[in-house]
């Protein structure tokens, strides 16, 4: 099997580099690709491990990228980890993120809920500052049962703690990702609230600027969401990903090793990755 989203403690998710390519072993995951949020840092833990185990590392990122203020996030695969381009551009984004981690601490401080900048960075001792830390620390202390339930009161757009943010561009995304070598794919497009016409022109625009890739099988799709992307797939001639977008146990839309294959009217992205086909096959 192959899962080509996932997250470690590097970004917002809850195992190591190591540990989750242990976890995704379990699952019989066979290729698996490292994707943290705007940071390459764990891929050399990761990929040690996996060569131990017998899998294959496919080395990834995801990017945040602000379109016409929405937010998306871009995946780049096969990236070099080591590309200057690539690396400057995501420590600039890092740099945003923990600015706007100061105003949302400043802002849940106006509501009552001191300490969360503290409380975020014991739970990113090792990676990135988003929106999960602080997450995590409300659960801990105590102001809803899970993190779900404290992104829909405390963390999205509306509530206390949602600080409206610019990311990089999508064009910049594009470029970092090329210029590493890398393919570039959309991340779960179903969670994007875009409407019909600014869809089009996303993904026209994304397949200008040489997009190649897009999520139709993710964790947070449904069936109908699936056979949408699969259709769009086919009809901007995009290689279709697939990824659990696993962050870990109790926070994760999906299991690894549970997400259904790829239709066979779409051309996967690993097609003419010839050590992936191998292990695949």
């Amino acid at each position: 099997m192959i899962d080509l989203h996932s997250h470690s403690t590097i970004s917002d998710g809850l195992l190591t580099p190591s540990g989750l390519v242990q976890h995704a072993h379990s699952k019989g995951i066979k290729v698996l690709a490292l994707t943290d949020h705007d940071d390459v840092e764990g891929l050399k833990e990761a990929a040690s491990e996996a060569y131990l185990l017998g899998m294959h590392l496919v080395h990834g990122v995801e990017i945040s990228v602000t379109w016409k203020r929405n937010t998306i996030h871009i995946v780049g695969l096969n990236v070099d980890s080591q590309n200057k381009t690539l690396l400057q551009g995501l420590s600039s984004i890092r740099e945003g993120r923990f600015e706007r981690a100061k105003q949302m601490a400043h802002s849940l401080d106006q509501i009552g809920i001191k300490g969360s900048l503290e409380g975020a960075l014991k739970y990113a001792k090792t990676g990135i500052l988003g929106r999960t830390h602080f997450a995590r620390f409300l659960v801990e202390t105590g102001h809803a049962k899970d993190i779900k339930t404290i992104f829909k009161n405390y963390l999205v757009k509306g509530r206390p703690g949602f600080i409206e943010h610019t990311w990089t561009s999508l064009e910049k995304a594009l470029l970092w990702i090329h210029e590493s070598g890398g393919i570039a794919a959309i991340a779960h497009p179903a969670r994007y609230d875009l409407g019909k016409n600014n869809l089009l022109a996303f993904l026209n625009e994304f397949k200008e600027l040489g997009g190649q890739g897009i999520e139709v099988i993710s964790g947070s799709h449904t069936t109908e969401d699936s056979l949408k992307f699969a259709r769009i797939a086919e009809e901007f001639e995009f290689l279709a990903s697939t990824g659990s977008d696993y962050h870990g146990p109790g926070i994760s839309y999906r299991e690894m090793g549970s997400l259904p294959k790829i239709p066979e009217t779409c051309i996967p992205i690993w097609k003419s990755w010839n050590e992936v086909n191998a292990l695949l096959n």
